[in-house]
């Protein structure tokens, strides 16, 4: 019936015209071939009773919108999940390569109440405020808690809202400390573990012409500046925001002294002055071209400095602390939800499934040198062979703390970056920079109540 082409009607004509046909031919009789028709007509009706195709139904497309140049890299895995998923057709809209907005992008098109997009590929701060405007679907019945220990605790929390799950990783990312080995190798030192133990090093390479700069950190007035600062405020024993009470530590004296150490650093010479106008490029250059000892950076770095001179004479370890505290890595990375308004929601999740996939996270690996999010392939025999400093990320990776999983975060950390800024640049003092930032904060999150 098929090839007759059209609906059930044109079929039943098509019916006729051969009755006609046949009868003037003498193959059969008009009452025998008036049967056929009704029985065929019948058995079409029947069939989409049921809800079985009566013809070949096209592919559901599946959208998800992504930065460019990850898009690009997600390439040859979506290629691969069209030609093995013939009744799925995964669409990636390529978005601009600022986070920020891909957020917008995905904010517009959810207030407009129809979005384009099946799939939400997020950045793990973006998930409490899209699931609190119900944007995101509910993921917590399609996976068991055994499906989710093969990722880092981390990655499942910031993916979590209300203690439901809208978020499951796909790449996973924290800050952590650089150092030259080779270089404290010569003055007979170890690695520091204190922000003191950092200073007194860094002086010491310095006084020795070794290195032009201690230490370069992300001080740009821009998000990175707040994944920073999560991390010396963790060294420190502050907080930030606490999620379950909504009590906020900046203006506590542990949050001071870790705005009071960024000072000194510039103060010091330990850092460049330049410093408060730097993100990870800028920082990760200074290291890669061995004008500085120790740098604060994401796992992308590693492959690159052992792509240059630096090859051998570098590590990473957990950030620094004060004495009595532990350091913190700020965790980052991206993963994928399902779009409330998404009419394919079942479709969507076999995207995710598949994204998760231990080989398909392997191949993304080897392809883009990104962290993956799945804990057994830090020990996985192929990807150690590429990047042997897989294994050591994990422990840093491992004691990574959240920024603040509230549903006003973007205004959070813009508060923040605004009073740290000028904290930074001498415009306000530690102290009263971070009062002012409490108190805003406070403000903020009594107008979010």
């Amino acid at each position: 019936m098929g090839e007759w082409g059209g609906d059930i009607r044109s079929g039943l004509i098509m019916v006729y015209m051969s009755h006609i046909r046949f009868r003037i031919e003498g193959w059969l009789s008009h009452s025998r071939l008036w049967t056929y028709g009704v029985a065929i007509a019948f058995l079409c009706g029947i069939l989409i009773f049921l809800g079985f195709p009566v013809f070949p139904q096209p592919p559901v497309t599946v959208r998800v919108l992504i930065q460019a140049i990850d898009a690009t890299h997600w390439q040859p895995l979506v290629t691969q999940f069209n030609q093995t998923h013939s009744d799925i057709q995964l669409e990636v809209v390529k978005g601009p390569n600022n986070t920020n907005l891909v957020e917008d992008l995905y904010t517009s098109a959810f207030l407009l109440g129809d979005s384009p997009y099946d799939l939400v590929y997020m950045d793990i701060v973006w998930v409490q405020k899209f699931a609190a405007a119900r944007w995101l679907t509910d993921l917590s019945d399609r996976v068991t808690p055994e499906q989710l220990n093969v990722y880092l605790k981390g990655d499942i929390e910031g993916g979590r809202y209300q203690g439901k799950l809208y978020r499951i990783p796909f790449q996973t990312d924290g800050g952590m400390l650089y150092y030259r080995q080779d270089l404290l190798a010569q003055i007979g030192a170890t690695p520091p573990e204190t922000f003191a133990q950092l200073m007194a090093l860094s002086k010491i390479l310095q006084e020795q012409n070794l290195v032009a700069w201690g230490y370069v950190w992300q001080g740009k007035q821009y998000e990175g500046l707040s994944a920073m600062f999560t991390e010396i405020l963790a060294g420190h024993g502050g907080f930030w925001i606490d999620p379950d009470t909504q009590a906020v530590g900046l203006d506590q004296p542990q949050a001071i002294a870790a705005v009071e150490f960024l000072r000194d650093t510039l103060a010091e010479g330990i850092s460049p002055p330049g410093v408060t106008t730097y993100s990870e490029e800028e920082t990760r250059r200074l290291f890669q071209n061995g004008k500085a000892a120790f740098l604060r950076n994401w796992p992308y770095v590693y492959s690159l400095a052992s792509d240059s001179e630096l090859v051998g004479k570098f590590a990473i370890k957990p950030m620094m602390h004060t004495p009595g505290n532990k350091g913190g890595a700020c965790l980052g990375g991206w993963g994928l939800g399902i779009s409330k308004s998404s009419p394919h929601p079942d479709a969507a999740w076999q995207v995710i499934e598949y994204f998760n996939q231990p080989e398909v996270q392997r191949q993304y690996f080897q392809q883009t040198g990104y962290v993956p999010a799945r804990r057994s392939l830090f020990y996985d025999s192929q990807l150690i062979t590429q990047s042997n400093h897989l294994p050591r990320l994990l422990p840093v990776l491992d004691s990574s703390v959240l920024r603040p999983p509230i549903p006003q975060y973007a205004q959070a950390s813009d508060i923040l970056q605004r009073y740290l800024s000028a904290a930074l640049t001498g415009r306000e003092t530690p102290q009263r920079a971070m009062e002012l930032a409490a108190k805003e904060t406070r403000a903020l999150l009594l107008r979010g109540g």
